[in-house]
Formats: structure tokens, sequence, C-alpha cells
């Protein structure tokens, strides 16, 4: 039997659609109290004979997460989780593959990712404001802008996000020198590089995309010795983990005037603080770390589990496994 745990409005989104393809599946639901319902009637967590479980973007947004790991974390018969994040630094992650429990993770993100780093970038380039504020007043007046054309931009990190982010950037006639550990050859590139070269890249970057995985060799990636080989003019944008960056030589960085804008969605402590001097900064655009709250996300990610878990009730390996050993390194770069 394959017993899957799901999160109650994820399973509201896919109930019929896994009906019709796994129709062998038992679901067990867990509500927004965090009480588990089979067959509609709720049971006790014990009573459980779990297979496989669902952790779902919604789960993660404000559903009972830690309710749910512990009902995985404690079941005796688990055997593969998908996961709707790109990342799995948290150290419940650890713990669930240290108990021999595959682990899948997401790509659903990638897309909206990388649209909103365009958006981001182009927000940079393009006097918005200003132009509201003419509007507004009813002033006639034609401003200059930037071309992303002709610009080079430094993907660091060119697994399934720094890629949706390098094709978007090439469209609009950008050169993307891409960064990654071991280059596979197919990445939509005009150069790759190791992380070794990014110090010696970053000196002709127009646009610097922070996307790399979160380990123990990515902790302060961009560091102060980075920023300072910086363009003046360049555009720094983190869509990672908010542990790559250094944001103390961020900031001295930014007051001596490199880069010229910094888009931050994420950060070594989140919520930001409400006394973080990168609120206020002139240089500094934040958000909370919503880089991928696209309406696309759900959709892609409702699919991928569909397939997965098809896979894993046939007795295949589900997709997008992640090697155990970067689950352990991940989680142990966010902890420096």
């Amino acid at each position: 039997m394959t017993q899957v745990l799901i999160y109650e409005p994820a399973y509201g989104r896919v109930a019929e659609r896994l009906k019709d393809a796994a129709p062998a599946v038992d679901v067990a639901v867990m509500q927004s109290d965090g009480a588990i319902r089979v067959g509609g009637a709720i049971v006790e967590e014990s009573s459980l004979q779990l297979s496989a479980a669902w952790a779902s973007n919604d789960l993660y947004a404000s559903g009972p997460v830690r309710e749910f790991m512990i009902a995985l974390l404690r079941s005796p018969s688990l055997r593969w989780v998908q996961s709707g994040a790109a990342g799995f630094d948290h150290p419940v992650f650890a713990m669930l593959v240290d108990k021999g429990v595959a682990l899948s993770n997401s790509h659903a993100a990638a897309p909206g990712i990388a649209e909103f780093v365009i958006a981001s970038v182009l927000d940079c380039y393009h006097p918005q404001a200003e132009r509201r504020r003419a509007q507004h007043e009813r002033t006639w007046q034609r401003m200059l802008f930037r071309e992303i054309a002709g610009t080079t931009w430094l993907v660091v990190g060119m697994g399934h996000i720094g890629c949706e982010v390098a094709l978007r950037a090439r469209a609009f006639g950008a050169r993307v020198v891409g960064v990654r550990r071991s280059p596979s050859g197919d990445e939509p590139a005009d150069v790759m590089l190791r992380p070794s070269e990014l110090k010696t890249a970053v000196a002709d970057a127009d646009v610097v995309v922070v996307c790399a995985a979160a380990n123990a060799e990515s902790v302060h990636l961009i560091d102060a010795d980075v920023l300072s080989r910086m363009k003046p003019s360049s555009v720094l944008v983190n869509v990672a983990r908010g542990g790559l960056m250094d944001e103390a030589a961020l900031l001295f960085s930014l007051d001596r005037g490199v880069p010229e804008h910094a888009v931050l969605d994420v950060f070594a402590v989140e919520p930001l603080r409400t006394d973080s001097p990168l609120w206020n900064h002139p240089r500094v655009r934040i958000t909370a770390h919503c880089a991928a709250a696209s309406d696309g996300l759900l959709h892609r990610g409702d699919q991928l589990f569909l397939d997965n878990v098809v896979r894993h009730a046939n007795g295949q390996q589900p997709t997008n496994v992640v090697d155990p050993d970067d689950v352990r390194n991940s989680v142990q770069g966010n902890r420096e």
C-alpha cells in the first residue's frame, strides 16, 4: 500500500487528478490545525503507515509545518518525500535523509524567480518612479534609461534557477557568464566558469545574480573581496539564501558606491530585523523572500508531485531525488 500525507489545501487541488492517476494511493490529509484525516475520519498519528509525503509550497507558506515534519520523522515506514522547495538547507531534511528517506526537491519556482530577476533589473535600469511622478505632476519630460542589450550578466549558480535567468537575459541581448562547480556543457551561457574564477569575472559584470545552493562552500560567497571588484554601475541580485552574502561587507561597499543597486530577496535572518540599515539604504531594494511567489508556482508543483507519486506507487524512483550528502552539506552551510 502507498499511503501519502498531504496538506489539506494541496489535496483539494489535486484530489480528482490523483484519484485518476493513482487510484491505489491511500491519502492521509493534514488539516490546518495539525489533525490528520483518513477517509474522512480523524485518526491518530500512530495508526498511519506512511510510504510518502508531499510538503507542498502552501504548507511551507502558511500550514502546520512543524506538525507535518514531526509526523514524517516519527513514521517508521516513510520512504520518500516530495518537497515543494528547491532548497533543502533546513536541518529537518538532513534528519529525514539520515533515516533513509529519499528526498525530491522541486524546480517549480525557477521560471517565476527568473522573471522576478528580470523585472528587478529592469526596475533598476528604468526610472519608473520618476516617470510616475512626472505623470502625476502632468509634466512632459523625456527620461533616459539603460538597456539590458549589450550588458554582461554573471549568474552565480547555473542550476535550474540560474539557467532560467540566463535564458531570459540572453533573450534581451545580454552576454551571460555562468558559474558552476561542475559545468555540464549544455548551460545557456556564453561562457562557463568555476567558483575559483568568480573574483576575476565579477569585474566585468554589469549584473551579478546569486542563485547558487547554500552549502558549506558557499557561505559568504559574496564577501568584501568580491564586492570590492564589482563595477560601480553594477546591479547585484540575491535570490539564493542570505548566508551567501556577507551583509556587513555589502553595507560597507554600498556606502562607498558599489554596487549601484542591490536587489535582496533573502537575508541571513528572516524576517529582516526592523532595525536593519538595509531597509532605508537608498541603493537597496528589499522583498520578503517572495521571488518565487508567482501564479504558476502551485500548478507546476502540483504536476511534479502527481508525476512522482505515480512513479513511487509503481516502484520506480521519483525524479529530482537529492543526493543525501548534498542535503547534509547544505544544512552545514546554513549553520555557518
